[in-house]
């Protein structure tokens, strides 16, 4: 009796402990080409290349059945508690940044153009991005749903989960209840997918690109040897050390290394880290800021720079700040 009422404790705290599992933030965004297709579209001339991006804004303004397909599956995703960015919410947050606006924009000065998918990931910081493309089909007075789903990662966009198929017709049911209907038989392998993703992260790191790089009139190289801790070796070994002691299980791979420039991929940087007594989330800045804060100290005594590239990239320029 002792022994089935340990084990039913064990049970229902195994059981505690997984319900409270950490969920991925989610936020819902049409594919880029249900808006090009529906005329929801913006396009740039960025030095003599025209360009053309989703105009998620226009889309939302002018699309009821988007807006209903979104806030349906939106519904769907907080039913299984998955934590939610509302798309029209951000879209707002960065009407109201300047910055964030030119960018958006363009520029008459031919800089380079930021998609605005790119702009939504560095500010709502969504640890998935729901790619939804779908369109409502008819048949004589009955219509039903097809669709394809995608599960982006935010920092890398490759995709980590997907789904499509079609719903049953019918002559009364509104968009939103065709889109129900159409995915609800998908959503327990899409949502598991998602999270099997997301466990994954939260045990072995996020995973970013990290170039290294040198500003053009800089007195240094990557080969130019220190003596730290004893030890003398070449700038990009003890580059590679910090690499190795700060990521997840010394987890990363260098593709390419020159006397000039680093790319490091598959970098897995932990979730989380503290400061000041506090849990706080770790992102591609902040990391490279760490890097960018230990060549600034000695011996190295390096000036750098950190450029985003998008969320999940990050460029460190040493020679200037």
């Amino acid at each position: 009796m002792k022994k089935l009422l340990i084990f039913s404790a064990a049970m229902m705290l195994t059981a505690s402990v997984f319900g409270q599992a950490k969920k991925p933030t989610i936020m819902v965004v049409p594919s880029d080409r249900y808006c090009i297709a529906n005329g929801y579209s913006m396009t740039f001339d960025n030095q003599g290349t025209q360009t053309v991006l989703p105009d998620y804004k226009k889309a939302l303004q002018n699309d009821s059945d988007l807006r209903l397909a979104i806030s349906k599956m939106s519904g769907i995703m907080s039913d299984r508690e998955f934590p939610l960015k509302d798309l029209e919410q951000e879209l707002r947050n960065i009407a109201n940044e300047s910055a964030e606006s030119s960018l958006i924009m363009g520029s008459a000065g031919g800089s380079v153009v930021e998609s605005p998918i790119d702009v939504l990931k560095r500010t709502a910081k969504a640890d998935i991005i729901m790619d939804l493309d779908f369109s409502v089909e008819r048949q004589g007075p009955k219509k039903h749903i097809k669709f394809i789903l995608n599960g982006l990662d935010a920092y890398t966009s490759k995709n980590i989960a997907s789904s499509s198929g079609a719903g049953e017709p019918s002559s009364a049911a509104s968009v939103d209840l065709l889109v129900e209907e159409a995915v609800l038989s998908h959503m327990d392998e899409f949502c598991g997918r998602l999270q099997a993703h997301f466990d994954d992260m939260f045990n072995n790191g996020r995973e970013v690109k990290i170039m290294v790089k040198l500003f053009d009139g800089a007195d240094v190289n990557l080969n130019d040897e220190y003596d730290y801790n004893g030890t003398t070796d070449e700038l990009n070994i003890f580059i590679e050390d910090w690499m190795a002691d700060n990521t997840v299980n010394g987890r990363f791979s260098i593709s390419d290394a020159t006397e000039n420039f680093q790319r490091y991929e598959q970098v897995r940087i932990p979730m989380f880290y503290e400061r000041n007594g506090r849990q706080r989330a770790m992102d591609t800045r902040t990391f490279v800021n760490n890097l960018k804060k230990f060549l600034s100290e000695a011996p190295f005594n390096l000036e750098s720079k950190v450029y985003m590239r998008g969320l999940g990239e990050a460029w460190l320029i040493i020679g200037e700040k």
